[in-house]
């Protein structure tokens, strides 16, 4: 019984607490993306396609102790309504509540792929100057690969020294797409 009861204050205290969790598919121009998000945010926003998708999936259900199930949720709502916006080219930037879990390396990267604005690039070593890690490129590059929230943390944005279009978890077809899209 105390076992059982030091267990229900942890997850009364723990910063995430037992989160339900919903998926969505939406539909989009350049393929089905897979949406997961609780009630207040939204964790995962990837392609179909992604190999990362079912571990990515599997590492959320994990670390916030939850299951997830089809079904919807005001962020998963609002970034169905975003993206659409976004590919008809109404929309410069996502204000749907997103939530990310990494290092600070990670984030920090993150955070400065949402600093290029939409139609722009930057390279490896831009981002890598960006962050005030100008020797970190390959460090860079491994925490562009594991952002879960295509489009939204905008990783298709960055691109080689030499302006080549470089990989793209989500297809370097898919890449060239986006970044066409948003010149246009």
């Amino acid at each position: 019984m105390m076992n059982e009861l030091i267990a229900w204050l942890i997850d009364k205290t723990s910063n995430e607490p037992n989160a339900v969790l919903k998926a969505s598919t939406i539909e989009t121009p350049v393929g089905p993306m897979r949406a997961v998000a609780d009630a207040h945010h939204l964790y995962l926003l990837e392609f179909f396609e992604r190999l990362e998708l079912v571990p990515g999936v599997e590492r959320l259900k994990s670390r916030l102790k939850s299951s997830i199930s089809f079904g919807t949720t005001a962020p998963l709502e609002s970034i169905s309504r975003e993206l659409k916006a976004y590919f008809n080219g109404s929309l410069d930037e996502f204000f749907t509540p997103i939530k990310t879990f990494g290092t600070e390396f990670q984030k920090g990267v993150w955070n400065a792929l949402q600093d290029i604005p939409r139609g722009g690039t930057l390279s490896y070593a831009g981002l890598a100057l960006a962050i005030n890690k100008p020797t970190a490129c390959r460090a860079v590059a491994r925490a562009n690969s594991t952002n879960q929230l295509a489009i939204l943390i905008p990783c298709h944005r960055v691109i080689n020294s030499d302006g080549g279009l470089g990989g793209y978890a989500g297809g370097v077809d898919r890449k060239a797409w986006l970044l066409d899209h948003e010149k246009n």
